[in-house]
């Protein structure tokens, strides 16, 4: 088992990898030596969802534009060997789910994409001459369990999964038992097990297959943090409740590079990734500070979520799937050797501060072990042998992605706000916005209720079934 330490540890070792594979491509930190000064398509944010967007932008057209992805410094920092930003990168810290378990219909085709793209990973994201991408995906499923007054919302959202394509069955307390026999079922009433395409995988060799594909195919990475933006005035440019000749565009990003140097990136369309930052970036192209459009923020925030690896002996065996009780606590199987991963999101009035990535381990004692003893009673005896931190861009609005264009700036695009699903989502939505800028619309799947404009008609797309 990969412990935290490990796990960054392995990381570096993959990141240190790319960095040699850039350097053999570009044959300097930068294609021709030269700081990306301009481009056509900016994307601030590196992690699996900025990485997922400049893939399939640069696959679809590989020398029609140019792609250049701004990410907070990921280099190596020896003192905690960690990969730098991506130390507190959403995606790394993932538990790596992958379900076909939702509510609505974007999360669930999303979801069966996100499937078939890692069964066919190699076709997408392999490099010649590179060991082909291994993202260890272990299929084991999905199950959600339901109290009387889940039941018939678990009932529902089978319904439309298999009406979608998805795979499950709907077990009853007696046939839970049967399947699981190390479950307690007291106070369920029904449980919904995914049967195909479900289970988990290692976020950190998919953002690495992601980053090492984008940088074959000529995406420019720059190691540096986007500060602000710069304002062109567009006089012709007429928008609805905007005084003629007031409009304002962007089409500059300023960088701190590694250095400390002050760099800027003209770019002609601008993508924002940033993951849980990304209101912070958005709010330097005055959304959520301006007038009209721009009064609207993005309501994303990163919130901390905590993740404990514990060891029991006797726990529940290898076919054991992903399991989510009713309250949202969760484990699944972590490897061999009786070693389990586990979480809940806490209540609004436990949140954390986001300051650090410490862990608050009486979360554990009071939160999550006694719903674990009582539901898997061999985990009555278990030793909490790791532990660590993690950010969800916690979508404040409806806890769902926003995908699409902004409804101000004529040449901007968000994808954010994934509230904790982000990482399976990353292959899909990354298709989706390079349909939207290449083909002016969606054309595989549908996302368009997920756009910005939801938050100023004031239409929350909720999902059931967040954990």
């Amino acid at each position: 088992m990969k412990t935290a330490k490990n796990k960054v540890e392995s990381f570096v070792e993959r990141m240190q990898g790319i960095r040699e594979l850039s350097n053999k491509i570009l044959k300097s930190p930068y294609r021709d030596g030269i700081f990306p000064e301009h481009c056509d398509i900016v994307i601030i944010g590196g992690g699996a969802m900025g990485s997922s967007i400049a893939y399939w932008l640069k696959q679809r057209a590989p020398n029609a534009i140019t792609v250049t992805v701004i990410e907070k410094d990921p280099s190596v920092n020896q003192n905690i060997l960690s990969w730098g930003q991506y130390a507190e990168a959403s995606t790394c810290l993932s538990v790596g789910g992958l379900r076909q378990q939702f509510s609505l219909e974007e999360n669930i085709k999303m979801s069966l994409f996100g499937a078939e793209f890692l069964r066919n990973i190699n076709q997408h994201l392999s490099v010649e001459g590179h060991d082909p991408p291994d993202v260890q995906f272990t299929p084991c499923g999905y199950l959600f369990l339901a109290s009387e007054k889940g039941a018939q919302q678990l009932e529902e959202n089978a319904k439309l999964q298999k009406k979608l394509g998805a795979k499950n069955e709907l077990l009853t307390p007696v046939k839970l038992k049967q399947k699981f026999p190390w479950i307690n079922t007291d106070g369920i009433a029904l449980g919904c097990h995914g049967l195909e395409n479900e289970g988990w995988f290692d976020p950190w060799s998919l953002l690495y297959a992601f980053k090492r594909k984008a940088l074959s195919l000529g995406v420019e990475y720059i190691d540096g943090e986007a500060i602000g933006f710069e304002f062109k005035k567009m006089p012709d440019l007429l928008m609805d409740g905007m005084e003629p000749g007031s409009y304002e565009g962007v089409d500059k990003v300023l960088v701190r590079t590694e250095s400390g140097e002050i760099r800027s990136v003209k770019f002609g369309i601008v993508i924002i990734a940033a993951g849980p930052y990304s209101a912070k970036v958005a709010r330097m192209a005055r959304i959520g500070t301006g007038d009209g459009m721009l009064s609207i923020p993005l309501p994303v925030e990163p919130r901390k979520r905590y993740v404990f690896c514990i060891n029991c002996k006797n726990g529940p065996g290898l076919n054991t799937p992903l399991t989510i009780d009713p309250s949202g606590t969760y484990f699944r199987r972590e490897g061999l050797a009786g070693n389990y991963i586990c979480g809940r999101s806490p209540l609004p009035e436990e949140e954390p501060s986001v300051d650090n990535l410490d862990v608050d381990h009486d979360f554990f004692d009071k939160n999550i072990w006694p719903v674990l003893a009582s539901r898997v009673p061999a985990f009555e005896a278990v030793k909490v042998k790791n532990a660590w931190g993690g950010y969800y861009e916690y979508n404040t609005y409806d806890e769902n992605g926003i995908v699409g264009p902004h409804p101000y700036y004529i040449n901007m695009y968000i994808a954010t706000g994934f509230s904790g699903h982000g990482i399976q989502h990353a292959p899909a939505v990354g298709r989706g916005v390079m349909e939207m800028i290449l083909d002016g619309g969606f054309e595989t799947i549908d996302l368009t209720r997920m756009s910005f404009d939801r938050l100023i008609m004031d239409r929350p797309l909720i999902e059931e079934n967040i954990v």
